[in-house]
């Protein structure tokens, strides 16, 4: 496939928490991460039924929008007892209507939502999950290059921790006895479901 080189790379995101990530991701590389969000493009709507898709989505829609190759991400909460939902609708689950009209994401609203569907089975549910992350690269003329990684662990409630963003809060990866959210970002990085895929994409793509 093909390879990035050093240079300006668009971050096919508005999401400030992934864009974090995704930075700190790219920094031995050379690269020059700027987002979609800092760029003004508009976000463009996510109709993909699977994570792949909707990646591969965004990562295009950047690539066209500045004639640069873009990197998208979608990533999402798959709770087995819940079907392997919310899935790709991970953020929908948060959207909420706020005052006058204006929209905005929840995410301890969406947690409760999870929380709540469980509960309604039992206190014997099985509470295990895993967060699934898909990297999309394309490039302005359509070439495109997409990596898979996922982590699992099981949901714990309350949610604990401030470190994190999205689900972290509720999510505790296997092996550990902390939350995403209660552990050091730089340590997270190492083990989690986006960066399971960046080591992919590292493999294939420099």
């Amino acid at each position: 496939m093909r390879k990035l080189s050093a240079g300006k790379l668009v971050i096919a995101s508005h999401n400030q928490g992934k864009v974090r990530e995704i930075r700190a991701l790219l920094a031995p590389f050379g690269i020059e991460p700027v987002s979609a969000g800092e760029l003004g493009l508009p976000e463009p709507e996510e109709t993909g039924t699977t994570f792949r898709e909707n990646a591969l989505l965004k990562a295009h829609a950047s690539a066209k929008g500045t004639n640069l190759p873009a990197l998208a991400d979608d990533s999402g909460l798959e709770v087995l007892a819940l079907g392997g939902r919310p899935g790709v609708y991970t953020a929908d689950w948060a959207e909420r209507q706020w005052f006058e009209g204006e929209k905005g994401r929840d995410w301890y609203m969406a947690m409760g939502k999870v929380e709540g569907l469980l509960a309604e089975q039992g206190p014997d549910v099985d509470r295990s999950a895993r967060f699934v992350c898909t990297l999309a690269i394309a490039w302005p003329d359509g070439e495109e290059a997409v990596f898979e990684g996922i982590v699992d662990g099981d949901l714990t409630w309350p949610p604990r921790g401030d470190l994190g963003f999205g689900y972290d809060p509720m999510f505790v990866a296997k092996g550990y006895d902390r939350t995403f959210a209660e552990i050091d970002p730089a340590e997270k990085h190492q083990v989690s479901h986006r960066a399971d895929a960046f080591a992919k994409l590292v493999a294939g793509a420099f």
